[in-house]
């Protein structure tokens, strides 16, 4: 399959505009479709992919609305730490499907559903998850698998572990950190797309990378950190170094930073460390509001 070997193109949102990061102009050996990524805020993303749009992992609150997880880093900070660059209404237009990678709180906040329409297609990980969301009155939701289709999209459910070993050695830390899935984007004549998910790196990661091949990866990079654990219980700096070195062909997102009060990662951290080791061409790393595309 001939597809795009993108770099993204940053584009403005609005009249005012917002300042993105430098970007190559993309390349194309075909007319493949094109896909698009807005970062919203956090881990939620607007994917607009073989002529559907997905949103991923939706907090939709305003600044301040929720207490900081509990035992994490800087709990004292309520969450989320800023505003949505859109109104939420604007969030949701165009929505042909939600993707919810796990129902932690900052992926699926409960204070805002009314946002999400209740009939939406809403693909979940696990019937864990799904029962969850549908007590909570949405009526079709789906769970990811091996070999699911949207409307012409296969999407493939990829695996990880939000968190170390030693983390998962505690029953209850455990059992809060869950579980949470990646997800596989894949079309004909489209850019195959992998969001990683939150997770560390794991041999189920190396695996994803070498069956899909993807020509985008999504990390959430903001390397959050829980007390008294050595370790982040998502991907680190060193992990968006790590992605390019084992996909150096493919361009990286890096996203869910400065947004949640465990997070230990900036994104000006980030662009530094990405500069030093001169992988700034291979790595985006948008602002809230930001639209890229591949």
């Amino acid at each position: 399959m001939t597809v795009i070997r993108a770099i993204a193109i940053s584009l403005a949102l609005g009249a005012a505009g917002i300042s993105g990061q430098a970007a190559a102009e993309a390349t194309s050996t075909s007319s493949a479709a094109s896909v698009q990524m807005q970062q919203i805020r956090n881990a939620t993303a607007k994917i607009s992919y073989a002529g559907k749009t997905f949103l991923v992992d939706p907090l939709l609150a305003r600044k301040g609305a929720y207490p900081g997880f509990e035992g994490t880093f800087r709990s004292d900070r309520r969450n989320p730490l800023v505003e949505l660059p859109m109104p939420a209404e604007d969030v949701m237009k165009g929505v042909d499907a939600v993707i919810v990678t796990h129902t932690h709180l900052d992926h699926w906040d409960g204070g805002e559903h009314q946002f999400v329409p209740k009939g939406v297609p809403l693909f979940v990980q696990n019937e864990a998850d799904a029962k969850i969301i549908r007590a909570q009155g949405f009526t079709d939701v789906r769970i990811v698998g091996e070999n699911t289709v949207f409307e012409g999209v296969r999407l493939t459910k990829t695996g990880g572990q939000h968190g170390t070993d030693e983390m998962y050695a505690n029953s209850q830390l455990a059992e809060f950190l869950g579980a949470a899935m990646g997800i596989v984007f894949q079309a004909p004549d489209s850019p195959t797309v992998y969001l990683v998910g939150d997770t560390i790196w794991r041999s189920e990661v190396d695996q994803s990378l070498a069956k899909f091949n993807p020509d985008v990866i999504i990390l959430n990079a903001g390397e959050a950190r829980m007390v008294g654990y050595t370790g982040s219980i998502i991907m680190s700096k060193d992990d968006v170094l790590r992605a390019h070195k084992a996909a150096p062909s493919a361009t990286i997102v890096a996203s869910h930073m400065d947004a949640i009060n465990h997070m230990t990662l900036s994104r000006e951290e980030l662009r530094e460390y990405v500069e030093q080791n001169g992988i700034q061409d291979r790595v985006l790393i948008p602002a809230d509001g930001e639209i890229l595309k591949f």
